[in-house]
């Protein structure tokens, strides 16, 4: 049980600033492309993520590391505006806090590079001293921006459901997938972690998700598609509603921030799926990984409005 004061979430991951610039067309190797816009945005997966909680309306505890630089100030700024504790967000002086280059076409595709900077500094022990807020959440979320052995402190730390984004993706131990309760990829990433082929239609997915042999419960998120669940020995479709896409930037983070929020709430994976899938289509209809990340009631208009 979560303490009435304390953190219903814990998020373990990174932050950074997003440099994020609009082209007409992401550039070709060798080709020189002139940007229409330039904007900077508090971002990291991890804060995204914390950032999409807390403006659903949970109490969010972020554990993570910046630079000693001028950008670390402004992303912890942003993350304590939305409400986010951030007792546990450490400078490191001798570091820069990792930085996100982001363009977005017109089409509102995106290309990202991340410099990890203060995030690779993150440790196990930098986690064991958050033990307190990691073991007393409801559900504590982890992604790889940072370094492995933090993430497997975090899994080892947790009491209430742990949630796993496993991006940027790579093969992991059984080991640590053991200690997942909710795993989050996207296709992509589903093929590099289980090395089966992620399929389009429900039925072949089911038969590469019950091949990967798994344990506890996958959410393949499929974009503008919506998402699929594994559950129970079950796979479910959540389909999305259609919008009008500006920035897909952040919406797969928005995605894991809401059912995270759901699951806190006691939602079960499904329903809590459901509300994830609306809240990361709102999350598209502005610039900028976190613009758009909308509140519980405009998550509940459009889930209202996608049942009929």
């Amino acid at each position: 049980m979560t303490p009435d004061n304390g953190p219903e979430i814990v998020i373990i991951g990174s932050v950074n600033l997003d440099l994020v610039v609009t082209v007409p067309a992401l550039p070709l190797p060798g080709e020189t492309v002139l940007a229409t816009s330039y904007d900077e945005f508090a971002g990291g997966k991890g804060s995204n993520q914390a950032i999409a909680a807390a403006r659903l309306g949970r109490r969010v505890a972020f554990v993570g590391r910046t630079g000693g630089d001028a950008a670390g100030a402004v992303v912890r700024k942003a993350l304590a505006a939305e409400g986010v504790d951030v007792s546990q967000l450490a400078s490191i002086p001798s570091e820069k806090t990792g930085r996100a280059f982001v363009q977005v076409d017109e089409r509102a595709e995106n290309s990202i590079i991340v410099a990890a900077g203060a995030n690779a500094r993150l440790n196990a022990d930098d986690v064991a001293g958050a033990a307190e807020c990691v073991g007393g959440a409801a559900v504590v979320v982890a992604q790889l921006e940072v370094p492995l052995d933090a993430v497997r402190a975090a899994a080892r730390l947790a009491r209430g459901t742990f949630v796993f984004n496993p991006a940027p993706a790579r093969p992991l131990d059984r080991e640590l997938l053991g200690l997942v309760d909710v795993l989050v990829v996207n296709q992509g990433e589903f093929e590099v972690v289980t090395g089966e082929p992620a399929a389009d239609d429900p039925s072949s997915m089911a038969s590469a998700v019950a091949r990967a042999g798994l344990p506890g419960s996958i959410v393949v998120t499929l974009g503008a598609r919506g998402a699929l669940v594994w559950h129970e020995g079950g796979l479910q479709s959540v389909p999305a509603p259609a919008v009008q896409a500006v920035d897909t930037t952040g919406a797969g983070d928005t995605f894991v921030g809401a059912l995270a929020d759901a699951l806190a709430r006691s939602e079960g994976l499904l329903d809590a799926a459901r509300w994830a899938v609306c809240a990361a289509s709102l999350s598209t209809l502005s610039l900028g990984a976190t613009t758009a990340m909308p509140r519980p009631a405009q998550v509940a208009e459009l889930r209202a409005l996608s049942a009929h």
